[in-house]
């Protein structure tokens, strides 16, 4: 039965001439998509999974990607295969790891060995890889993988920042732990809070993973966001419009005397500097939205005099 030939660019998304970088950023973001911890019981990832990590392997490496681009797209059927030029002074020893399946595709084992074990270790033309963890048969330390959770805050949290304390629930059955979370002032939405070593615990001995809050801000009964300015809608009657007024407004950090001045309209924002979130220069404002409400007259003596009015400003 044939092999199946397998375009390992294709796999990662990359072209022929990609540098060993872009391959590198390819394959992580391929991988956290298809990882199995995050599509548990979906065996299409599962495969998509071995098919980037086996393409990674090779393309990551300078000697096996030249014996893989020597190869070509047009080898049709593993037991006809020919090695290329120099694939005979290439020495592959894989071992260690107790015999089975590695998980890998028959292309790779007939392009780069046997099935004697993973094909993460041994020597390649004399020379050690391990990358992927393994080493001389054993197993190395391992960082745990990082997680990412939602952290909830009201308005006034970002703002005045402070200690928190968070509950985290693992997996179903495994106990909840809480953790006191100290939040910096002027915290804006979206922003990233890093919990060393608080992610998944590491393998063989390694260091766990980190934790990574990503702040989600509630809405507020009073205040709107924009990005980091904090808008408050003030509505005046039409005489404070056109005479001007001294009001008293909320912000964040507590009550402020706004003036209005004489003829002010509909839509015009006043600013209130260093009231909004951040810190430093990069600190927001407070804008105040100003809405005049107009009321139709409520009785005869109203209208009387809102027809004065009319009659003093048109003349």
């Amino acid at each position: 039965m044939g092999v199946e030939y397998k375009d390992y660019y294709k796999i990662l998304g990359v072209g022929k001439t990609a540098t060993t970088e872009e391959i590198g950023k390819a394959y992580k973001k391929l991988a956290r998509k298809f990882h199995p911890d995050l599509n548990q019981g979906d065996k299409g990832a599962e495969e998509r999974f071995k098919d980037i990590n086996e393409a990674h392997e090779v393309l990551k490496d300078k000697e096996k990607r030249r014996l893989y681009d020597q190869l070509g797209p047009n080898w049709q059927n593993g037991q006809n295969f020919q090695r290329p030029p120099g694939f005979e002074n290439v020495r592959f020893e894989f071992g260690g790891m107790g015999q089975g399946d590695s998980g890998f595709s028959d292309f790779f084992e007939v392009l780069f060995g046997g099935k004697g074990g993973s094909p993460f270790s041994g020597s390649f033309g004399g020379g050690a890889f391990d990358e992927a963890g393994f080493a001389s048969g054993r197993r190395r330390p391992r960082k745990g993988q990082d997680v990412e959770v939602a952290l909830r805050l009201s308005l006034e949290e970002a703002f005045n920042g402070g200690k928190k304390t968070i509950t985290l629930t693992g997996a179903p059955g495994s106990a909840q732990r809480s953790l006191e979370v100290n939040i910096p002032s002027g915290v804006r939405n979206g922003a990233r809070i890093r919990l060393a070593g608080q992610g998944n615990p590491g393998s063989q001995g390694g260091p766990a993973g980190d934790l990574f809050l990503k702040t989600e801000i509630s809405a507020h009964p009073l205040f709107k966001l924009d990005d980091a300015d904090v808008i408050y809608d003030l509505h005046i009657p039409p005489w404070d419009a056109a005479l001007g007024a001294r009001i008293t407004i909320p912000t964040l950090s507590g009550q402020v005397s706004l003036n209005i001045a004489p003829g002010t309209g509909s839509g015009k924002k006043l600013r209130l500097r260093g009231k909004g979130l951040g810190s430093g220069k990069n600190k927001g404002d407070q804008l105040v939205r100003i809405f005049v409400d107009v009321a139709e007259p409520d009785g005869p003596e109203t209208r009387r005099l809102w027809e004065a009015l009319r009659a003093a400003c048109a003349g």
